[in-house]
């Protein structure tokens, strides 16, 4: 898994305005490098060009794999990366690096910036710490993750409060009033029902 390229950019009229970049190409050959980079920014900047704004995409170019953001106000972000890179962890960083762009450079200076007037220094090192999505990338897509299970876990409480049983598509089941109860009650009911048949099956 490898990350090639972070891009900052501006989606203006009549053109594309690159802002800020980092690059890695450290695994290609020394005389492949300037090349390579060459090609990543003026992809990065048609792909800006093609999306509409408020946008996400990923697009397939030769054996990368482009990951966009244009937000509303025209502040976009590219990542590069290869097949194997997590979709997700890209688009989180790209939010990170976009938000904390916004708010350190002014929206006067995306119209007519550039990599040698923007001064935002924070590209090499998300480029870097995300390289590997075993760490801090990871970490915030795996919380991610967590979080929405979490907000699933959330709604289908506040259905079974309502009376509403998700898994079986109506109020209560048959016929009776779903409760929310914590796994030491369930644990609880469940031995209680156990008992009882077992004391019936002995009565009888």
């Amino acid at each position: 898994m490898r990350l090639y390229s972070l891009s900052v950019l501006y989606k203006g009229e009549p053109r594309v305005q690159l802002l800020k970049a980092a690059y890695d190409v450290s695994t290609f050959s020394f005389f492949q490098r300037s090349s390579v980079q060459e090609f990543m920014t003026f992809t990065s900047q048609l792909i800006v060009e093609r999306s509409q704004l408020g946008s996400r995409a990923s697009v397939k170019e030769q054996e990368y794999l482009c990951h966009v953001y244009v937000r509303s106000d025209g502040l976009a972000g590219v990542v590069i990366a290869d097949n194997e890179y997590p979709q997700r962890v890209c688009f989180t960083l790209l939010d990170k690096v976009l938000d904390e762009f916004s708010r350190q450079v002014s929206r006067a200076e995306w119209p007519s910036g550039s990599p040698g007037t923007i001064s935002y220094a924070a590209l090499d090192g998300y480029l870097s710490k995300y390289q590997a999505p075993t760490g801090e990338g990871r970490e915030t897509e795996e919380g991610e993750e967590r979080g929405e299970r979490r907000r699933r876990g959330e709604t289908r409480a506040q259905q079974w409060e309502g009376g509403t049983d998700p898994e079986r598509g109506g109020e209560g089941g048959r016929g009776e009033r779903s409760r929310v109860v914590s796994p030491a009650q369930a644990r609880w009911f469940n031995w209680e029902r156990a008992e009882g048949g077992r004391g019936g099956a002995r009565a009888q």
